[in-house]
């Protein structure tokens, strides 16, 4: 892909997963992807996805900045969600992917459950 195309492409898979519809992510993810040097197939992939919206129904990424370096897409995200104290938070999640394909392959995040409970 090119970088107009691969830049297009995030953005469209950041409204899926803003819309909540991680059940319609094959059109983004490869079947077989790494996240975090894990291998997951797709439905693993879109259920760590969907286990955050189930605790916090009402998060969204925002996209701050996208690099990208050939196949490579880097993202800086702003996260917000409230709290099951009925709070408003957000925090800043930095992610890697790799696309091949039309594909995402490989992501590399710190997006993680307890950083969400802090």
């Amino acid at each position: 892909m090119k970088r107009g195309e691969l830049d297009e492409f995030y953005r469209s898979y950041l409204r899926r997963c803003n819309e909540h519809r991680f059940d319609e992510l094959g059109e983004f993810v490869d079947g077989s992807v790494e996240v975090n040097g894990v291998p997951h197939d797709l439905q693993r992939y879109a259920g760590g996805l969907q286990s955050v919206v189930q605790e916090y129904p009402d998060f969204h990424w925002e996209l701050q900045h996208l690099l990208i370096d050939g196949d490579w897409l880097s993202a800086h995200l702003i996260d917000t969600y409230t709290t099951s104290a009925g709070r408003t938070a957000s925090l800043q999640e930095l992610a890697m992917y790799c696309v091949a394909d039309g594909r995402i392959v490989q992501v590399w995040g710190d997006l993680e459950h307890n950083r969400l409970a802090r």
